[in-house]
């Protein structure tokens, strides 16, 4: 659709959107009437313009980069996703594939003349393809019954690696009587029998494990190569007849949690041989140029709540296995090797900034620099690179540089036609003492466009999940969208947080929630300081583990006019039991199981403290949330109502963790927040578009 008639599409939207997921709170509009000021103001509406860039893969000489572009469509309400192509300097972008499909994961042959990627066929089903770049012919190569992922092309560029489920067999079934014919039962039970039996974004599991498969490059039968009662993930070639592979393949493997090992196999005769052995999660296997050494990530387990991800290589046997990032005081993700094969790249969040770094024998410094963050990257044969890089006021676009001389080139402005046209809030970088223990917390303001520091504005204080997970310096919309709205947004990093070493990430190890209220609660304070906040017009929200936060804060204080506390865990006794990584991060978060230590789950539990709670609550969880599943939604929603607080659950169906996988329902989410701040604030009209 071109951008002009979305935009009109956007609109007439805006005429109709009236929805509510579940309980309606007013009556919410988007006005058409464009001609005033506020024309430049970022809307809700916008999101149905935005598109943004993922997974760049430059070509093994340098010379393109292939990447995906995925943007939403107004009229099904769903997002799709293209494969496009670019020049290293910027010239000849277009699209190879087109239409309503989903493609990812594209990965160039070695010799460069074709790309193999994944994406839905004519029946909707997704499967692994192979484009040849001089022609643009494509050609199908898988046909399985269960969707093939992560592609990888064998150094002779003969044959393609991937994942697969291979189904398995139902155990426990009953045989029922025979049924008459034509007769119309109901559906079967569902037997289950296995620990995890069901993920967020997936839903119930269907029986059975990934497998990684080899298929000839041109098509043709597809070849199992591993087998057992084991998933095996990641495959890369250690050379034409041998793939390494992440996987647990020992006993009892459901209750060993994260252990994951690196595994090689021949890929003819199908043995299969362990490279790492230790108690602690061994990942990510990416083989050297020249084939002699893999580098990897993992840690020790230790059973702290956050450890460090560690940055190894070893030989390809297994042996001389070495910590490659003894010195650096934060994760280790998206490695890669340079093309000499004497140093390795990865990213690393730090401070809020996500910058390319680079490790040698000599230890580990820092590539890239600047208020930005790299999201994921690739490095050809000569040592160019393909980034995808955000800004505050940029969402992320392709980049290039070369290693050499690292100072990113922008290719592409997918957002240019929208933001254009939005005066943006801007963006402030903070760092305050928090009251508990006078430890720096660092944080962002985002400030209307049109602020003025003579003028007093609400404030919304935004918590992050996780709980270590890390805020920084890229774009956020939703940000953007309430700064617009008028209000103040401010977003911190508190204890827990990642970014800022292994002691900073651990202090809330067994802990959580706790202490990292006194540093959510300094940054409001330093925030009011400044002299341009109504201490009357204070707001709290916040998803997964911002929930949490947000209804241990309001369980604490009674400073906020109003909150909304997203997708939250309530009861850590009944999370363990009903959320997909209940038991895996259970183990790690508590001392003991919830039968053992009851008073210390219930302590931790926001349940804890919400008789003391005044604040005004609003809830929004999705219904298909296994990760934070409604019930926890549900059990606080009932407690606030039988103590007449004034509350209201939003349900929002066929929706997972985090309430996007249908643009209208992130849309909605979002006006949720505005419509319940706008019910208990003390403007009459802080409406949700102009």
């Amino acid at each position: 659709m071109k951008q002009k008639d979305k935009r009109e599409a956007t609109r007439k939207l805006g005429l109709v959107l009236g929805f509510c997921t579940a309980m309606v709170l007013v009556p919410i509009t988007f006005a058409a009437d464009e001609s005033d000021s506020e024309d430049r103001k970022l809307s809700v509406a916008d999101y149905f313009d935005m598109e943004s860039i993922r997974d760049p893969q430059i070509s093994p000489d340098g010379k393109r980069i292939a990447y995906i572009r995925s943007w939403s469509d107004i009229m099904t309400d769903r997002n799709y996703s293209n494969l496009w192509l670019i020049d290293f300097d910027g010239d000849n972008n277009r699209p190879l594939t087109t239409g309503k499909t989903s493609a990812s994961s594209p990965r160039w042959s070695p010799d460069g003349t074709r790309i193999a990627y994944t994406s839905s066929d004519s029946d909707d089903k997704r499967q692994l393809f192979v484009m040849w770049l001089d022609t643009r012919q494509v050609a199908k190569i898988t046909n399985a019954i269960k969707s093939p992922s992560s592609p990888v092309w064998s150094p002779d560029g003969q044959r393609i690696a991937f994942n697969r489920l291979v189904p398995g067999k139902q155990e426990g079934t009953v045989t029922m009587p025979p049924k008459p014919e034509g007769a119309k039962w109901a559906d079967k039970p569902t037997v289950i029998d296995r620990l995890v039996y069901r993920f967020d974004g997936r839903g119930y599991l269907p029986v059975g494990f990934q497998q990684v498969f080899t298929v000839p490059a041109e098509g043709g039968t597809e070849r199992q190569i591993t087998s057992g009662d084991y998933d095996h993930s990641g495959p890369q070639w250690l050379s034409d007849d041998s793939i390494v592979f992440s996987g647990i393949r020992k006993p009892d493997t459901e209750w060993v949690t994260g252990d994951t090992e690196i595994y090689v196999v021949n890929v003819e005769s199908r043995e299969i041989a362990p490279l790492t052995t230790r108690s602690g999660p061994d990942s990510q296997p990416v083989v050297s140029p020249d084939g002699k050494r893999i580098a990897y990530t993992g840690f020790d387990e230790k059973r702290y709540s956050y450890t460090l991800t560690r940055l190894y290589s070893m030989e390809a046997d297994g042996s001389d296995p070495t910590l490659m990032s003894e010195d650096f005081d934060n994760d280790v993700r998206s490695v890669r090797w340079t093309k000499n094969g004497k140093s390795v790249l990865f990213l690393a969040g730090t401070k809020g900034d996500r910058h390319l770094y680079r490790a040698t024998d000599r230890g580990v410094e820092a590539l890239t620099d600047g208020t930005l963050q790299i999201t994921s990257y690739t490095i050809s044969s000569d040592d160019r690179v393909a980034a995808v890089i955000s800004t505050p006021n940029k969402p992320g676009d392709l980049y290039s540089f070369k290693l050499s001389n690292p100072d990113p080139k922008q290719l592409t402005r997918v957002n240019e036609d929208v933001l254009d046209y939005r005066d943006l809030a801007s963006v402030e970088e903070i760092w305050y003492k928090s009251s508990f223990d006078d430890r720096d917390v660092q944080g962002w303001i985002l400030k209307p466009s049109d602020f003025d520091p003579e003028k007093e504005y609400p404030l919304i204080l935004y918590i992050h999940g996780g709980p270590h997970g890390m805020y920084g310096v890229s774009f956020s919309f939703e940000f953007q969208m309430l700064a617009a709205q008028g209000y103040v947004v401010l977003y911190t990093n508190p204890r827990g947080s990642t970014g800022y070493g292994h002691e900073f990430g651990n202090l809330i190890d067994k802990a959580y929630p706790g202490d990292d209220y006194f540093d959510l609660m300094s940054g409001v304070d330093d925030v009011i300081k400044r002299g341009y906040i109504d201490e009357e017009q204070l707001y709290i929200t916040g998803g997964s583990g911002g929930g949490v936060l947000t209804c241990w804060l309001v369980g604490r204080t009674d400073r906020f006019r109003a909150g909304v506390s997203q997708y939250p865990v309530i009861n850590w006794d009944s999370w363990i039991g009903t959320a997909d990584i209940g038991y895996g991060v259970g183990w790690r978060w508590f001392e003991k199981w919830p039968w053992e230590d009851p008073e210390h789950y219930h302590e931790r539990s926001p349940i804890s403290l919400v008789g003391n709670v005044t604040t005004p609550l609003l809830l929004i969880t999705g219904e298909n949330d296994w990760r934070t599943p409604i019930s926890e939604t549900e059990q606080y929603y009932r407690a606030l109502k039988i103590q007449k607080i004034d509350s209201v659950m939003v349900r929002v169906p066929n929706e997972a963790h985090g309430v996007r996988a249908r643009p209208s329902h992130y849309i909605a989410k979002m006006l949720h927040i505005l419509e319940w701040f706008q019910k208990y604030g003390k403007e009459e009209d802080i409406s949700g578009d102009e």
